[in-house]
Formats: structure tokens, sequence, C-alpha cells
């Protein structure tokens, strides 16, 4: 597998708004997987799939309407998880292409996109693995904002944002506090 540095070259101009704001979040995101993963390394976490999979779980914001990230596609930004997995499949990446659509908030079930009519294609987007609930829980500690991008979040931010989105997100990202041993 060529690096993940030269796939997302494949489709970012590394001069762009849309690279760096993906470069950037990909690497805090990888770095905060790596230490998470450490933290359970008991379980035998594959280091080198999360490297890789951490670089590019969002290469598929490009193809969505996100101008204050430089990405001018036609797809609402929600659906930049299932995007990248269609491209990473495209790519013959089939291993790391589910990782792109199921770490999207802590994962989006059937019954979320039916009962929420959610631009999605109606299936579960839930993490599996080890490694993709790895990669989707650090995925939380940072955003794409431009005054915060390397700003790691607080657990009581996190824990306000995922509460949006309803009681069972919460218990979800409280479970991975617990399981992940997340310093509070």
């Amino acid at each position: 597998m060529p690096g993940p540095i030269k796939i997302i070259e494949k489709y970012y101009p590394p001069d762009s708004k849309a690279y760096h704001f993906l470069i950037k979040h990909s690497e805090l995101v990888t770095q905060k997987a790596l230490q998470v993963a450490d933290r359970v390394i008991e379980m035998k976490p594959d280091i080198l799939f999360i490297k890789n999979a951490s670089m590019l779980h969002d290469i598929g914001i490009f193809l969505t309407d996100e101008p204050r990230l430089g990405c001018f596609g036609d797809k609402p930004y929600l659906a930049h998880g299932y995007l990248g997995r269609e491209l990473l499949e495209k790519e013959g990446f089939e291993d790391y292409a589910p990782v792109c659509e199921r770490h999207v908030g802590v994962g989006i079930s059937l019954d979320d996109i039916v009962k929420n009519n959610l631009p999605l294609p109606q299936r579960n987007m839930l993490p599996v693995t080890l490694e993709e609930k790895i990669i989707c829980f650090a995925d939380k500690f940072y955003s794409k904002n431009e005054h915060s991008l390397s700003s790691e979040k607080t657990v009581p931010r996190i824990r306000e944002e995922m509460a949006r989105y309803g009681n069972e997100k919460l218990k979800q990202f409280d479970e991975w506090l617990v399981f992940f041993k997340e310093p509070l």
C-alpha cells in the first residue's frame, strides 16, 4: 500500500486549504489513537492499521459542501464518511474503507438514519473492530475548526456535544472513556 499521504495527495492539492485541514486533523487523531491503543495494548490492537486508517478516516471531506474547510463538493458534510469509504474501496483499500463511514459521531445506526431521515445509505455505520472504535473515539477529541484545530477538546466538552445527539450516544462515549482508560 502506498502511504496515506500519497493517497490523500491524489485528491487534495498539497497547497490547498482542504489539504491543510485534513492533514493537521488526521495527524492529531492519529497521535491520539496511538495513545489510546497503547492504553489497551494487552488487547493487541493493530498499530500499523491504526496509523494508516487514522490518516485516511476523513478522506471524503472534499466531496462535501464545507467551504470553511476549502471543500466545495455537492454533498452534505455528514456524507463524508460513506463517501470516503466509496473512494477507498475504488482505490482498492477495502480494509481501511469501513473506518471512514464508521467514525462519524460514535457511529450511526440504521435506526438513526431511518428515524432522522439522514442523507446516508441505509445501513449500520457503527464501529465494529477494536481499531475502528479507537479511531472513532480519538476523532472526538479534535475538530476541524480554524481557531482550535490543534486544541484537544476536554472530556466535558465532548460529552456536551454527544448529549446533543441523545443519551444513547453519550452513553456510548462514556463507556469508551472507561474502556479506553481515558484520563479525565
